[in-house]
């Protein structure tokens, strides 16, 4: 059974905001039924009321397909609902129209009028703003508020109402349909924004795994690459020396198997991660590159006397740690702490903006590929990787170092 509140957990943020514009603007059409269509049942009863409000319903729900389709076109999902745009400016002005004739020329009452001029300036403003939703342009945005409003103040004009009332009746008008548009532009433009964000934050993790796929192969590049060409031209000469029958063969050869000996520990070395990082770099680059990514990063601790080693795979927990909070969860603040108690070293990486695990946890709650390799790293230096949720929304790796095993690890390694 899943957890309360998981459906919308597992959602990114854009598909988030995505959500919230949706069924805002399904309520906006909501709303449409329950101001203009339903009151008219209270107002005037009958058939008017029935005429009135059933082609307002109708109105309203041809809304909510419309805010459908245009967010999908916004989103590329789908082509522009040119049609149902069409049909809904139609029938809002169908509607409008109606409303206003059986102001002018339907049963007496005060009531009838009350209706009919709340059905004629909700389905105007209603409907002009829907539309703006399929519309990309800004002026045919305008063109369409403008439509409606001069329209309106046409036919009020040739309907017999006096000018200053049609004036200011299209005022109205242009304020309700003006609002609404604009409102329905902002929201497009926020939630093209946000996927812009989103889709920017993963290519900077993209870039950053990239980099780091170039620098491990500029790193195999150096260490390879000049005791290759030795070994090549050590093998050419002994073989060469071989056939003369001369003792110095042997003498090369055996420079050979050393300098491969030598090019094998370099390899391991790469791999492990275990040239030199300095720690104070790692974690200046993370904070640089966390706030670059708009997320509030804090360092604080120092890093001075920490053998090279311990440097070194603390300096990788930095960086894997930093790519994590960039490519997992919705962070808005992230501290990182380096403290060193009575013979350890601890450094500390929280975040927030992490709603479920990303991954199958280990024995220790840690999980993924990524981690595990930081473990390993730790493990040659006596440190231990502990990592797990800590509250509702916050992740917090914790990397312990005891200084006396790290020491006694770099005395067996020389």
């Amino acid at each position: 059974m899943s957890r309360p509140g998981g459906w919308w957990g597992r959602k990114s943020t854009p598909a988030k905001v995505e959500t919230y514009t949706r069924w805002s603007f399904h309520f906006v059409c909501l709303s449409e039924m329950a101001a203009v269509g339903l009151p008219a049942f209270g107002q005037v009863g009958g058939r008017l009321a029935l005429a009135l409000s059933l082609p307002v319903i109708a109105h309203a729900a041809l809304g909510l397909a419309v805010v459908s389709r245009s967010l999908d076109w916004t989103r590329g999902r789908r082509p522009q609902p040119l049609r149902l745009l069409w049909t809904h400016g139609a029938l809002t002005a169908a509607l409008a129209v109606t409303a206003l004739a059986v102001a002018e020329h339907g049963p007496p009452g005060d009531d009838v009028d009350t209706v009919a001029g709340s059905v004629f300036g909700g389905v105007l403003c209603f409907g002009a703003g829907i539309i703006t939703l399929g519309v990309r342009d800004r002026r045919r945005v305008l063109a369409v508020v403008g439509g409606f409003v001069a329209g309106a103040f046409l036919v009020l004009l040739l309907l017999g109402a006096p000018a200053l009332t049609a004036l200011g009746t299209a005022a109205i008008a242009l304020a309700g349909a003006g609002f609404l548009a604009f409102t329905a532009v902002f929201s497009v433009w926020l939630l093209n924004a946000v996927y812009a964000l989103d889709e920017a934050r993963e290519t900077r993790a993209r870039l950053a795994v990239a980099e780091e796929r170039l620098r491990f192969g500029r790193d195999l590049h150096d260490v390879m690459g000049r005791n290759l060409a030795v070994i090549a031209l050590k093998s050419e000469l002994a073989v060469q020396l071989a056939r003369r029958g001369r003792p110095e063969a042997v003498e090369q050869m055996i420079e050979v198997q050393r300098i491969a000996q030598e090019s094998q520990r370099e390899v391991r070395d790469v791999v492990r991660g275990y040239r030199k990082i300095d720690l104070e770099a790692e974690l200046s680059g993370a904070r640089g590159v966390l706030r670059a990514a708009g997320i509030d990063c804090e360092v604080s601790g120092e890093t001075g006397g920490l053998p090279g080693e311990v440097q070194s795979a603390l300096g990788w927990v930095v960086r894997e740690a930093t790519t994590n909070v960039l490519r997992h969860g919705d962070a808005k603040k992230c501290t990182v702490s380096v403290r060193m108690p009575e013979g350890r070293v601890v450094l500390t990486v929280q975040n927030d903006g992490v709603t479920a695990p990303s991954g199958p946890a280990g024995p220790d709650g840690v999980g993924g590929s990524g981690l595990a390799g930081l473990r390993e790293r730790l493990s040659a230096v006596g440190g231990t990787l502990t990592a797990g949720s800590v509250g509702k929304s916050a992740f917090r790796l914790v990397a312990e170092v005891p200084l006396s095993s790290a020491e006694a690890a770099l005395e067996v390694a020389s």
